[in-house]
C-alpha cells in the first residue's frame, strides 16, 4: 500500500448517507478542583460504509471519544446520533439493547473465552439473541471462512497465534451483522507484518459488507488504510480528511494500484 498521500484540495465534510453524527460533544472530568476537558466541543459525521480512523497520541481524547460513540460513557454535553438514534438520551438497559442490535467491537486484547473454540467464541454473541445453536454455528462457520481461519475452527485461543486470535475477534464482531464496528487499537498487540495483514482484512471485509468501521489508533501508517482520517489533539478535532482511492493504475504509468489521495476538510463547528 502506498502511504505517500497527496493533498488535493477541500471538499464538504458531510457524507451523503451519515450513519454517525456527533454535535458539539464535551466530556469534562473533575479532578479535585480542576476540570479536565477530555473532549472539548467535538463535531463530525461518518458515512455509511466508511472506514474511519480516529488518530491521536496518548491523552488526546481518542479513546474517550470511542467510548462516547459506543455508549460506554455519558457525555457532559452534546449529541451522539447513531443510525438516527440519539444514544446520549438512552439509559443503560436501552444502550445494551441498542449495542446488541447495531454495534460490533474489535478489542486490542482479543477478549476471547479460553475454554471455548474459535467457532464457539464467534457464535457466542448470537446466543444472546436467542438464535438456535445450529443456525448460529452455521453463521459463525461462514465468518471464520471469511477471515481465513478455515483450519482453526476447533482450536482454542491458547492454540492460536495473536494474529489468529484477532481474526477470531473480528469474526465475532461481524457475526451479528452490525451496522457499525468499533475497533480500539486492534493491532496493538500484533507484530508489524501481522498488523498489515489485519488492516488489509479489515479494509476488504468492511467494503464487501458495506459496514461502517471506526478505528482508534496512534499509528499514522495504519490510519492510511481508512477512507476518512480524523485527527484529535487535546480533545479537539484538528483535521477531518477524506481519502480518495485510485482503483486503476500501473507501474508503467507511474501510478501504483490502490494509491491514495487525501482531501482535507475543515472540522465541523
Amino acid at each position: 500500500m502506498d502511504t505517500n498521500l497527496e493533498m488535493t484540495g477541500n471538499t464538504s465534510s458531510k457524507p451523503k448517507d451519515s450513519v454517525i453524527s456527533v454535535k458539539n460533544l464535551y466530556k469534562i472530568y473533575k479532578l479535585g478542583d480542576e476540570r479536565v476537558r477530555a473532549l472539548n466541543g467535538v463535531s463530525f459525521e461518518i458515512g455509511r460504509g466508511e472506514f474511519c480512523a480516529i488518530v491521536g497520541t496518548s491523552g488526546s481524547g481518542k479513546s474517550t471519544l470511542l467510548n462516547m460513540l459506543a455508549g460506554l460513557e455519558k457525555p457532559t454535553k452534546g449529541e451522539i446520533i447513531l443510525e438516527g438514534t440519539h444514544i446520549e438520551k438512552k439509559n443503560e438497559n436501552q444502550l445494551v439493547a441498542f449495542r446488541r442490535q447495531h454495534i460490533g467491537f474489535i478489542f486490542q486484547a482479543y477478549d476471547l473465552l479460553p475454554s471455548l473454540t474459535a467457532l464457539e467464541n464467534v457464535a457466542l454473541p448470537l446466543s444472546f439473541r436467542g438464535m438456535r445453536r445450529k443456525e448460529r454455528n452455521l453463521r459463525a462457520d461462514k465468518m471464520l471462512d471469511m477471515v481465513g481461519l478455515q483450519k482453526y475452527k476447533k482450536h482454542k485461543p491458547t492454540q492460536m497465534s495473536g494474529g489468529q486470535q484477532q481474526r477470531v475477534g473480528m469474526a465475532r464482531a461481524l457475526v451479528v451483522r452490525p451496522d457499525i464496528i468499533f475497533a480500539d487499537e486492534p493491532t496493538g498487540n500484533l507484530d508489524s507484518v501481522t498488523s498489515e495483514e489485519m488492516m488489509h482484512l479489515m479494509q476488504n471485509v468492511v467494503r464487501k459488507k458495506g459496514q461502517t468501521l471506526v478505528m482508534v489508533t496512534h499509528d499514522d501508517h495504519l490510519a492510511s488504510y481508512a477512507d476518512r482520517i480524523i485527527r484529535i489533539q487535546d480533545g479537539k478535532i484538528l483535521s477531518n480528511t477524506l481519502v480518495e482511492r485510485k482503483e486503476e493504475g500501473s507501474e508503467a504509468d507511474g501510478t501504483p494500484v490502490g494509491a491514495n489521495e487525501e482531501k482535507t476538510v475543515a472540522p465541523t463547528e
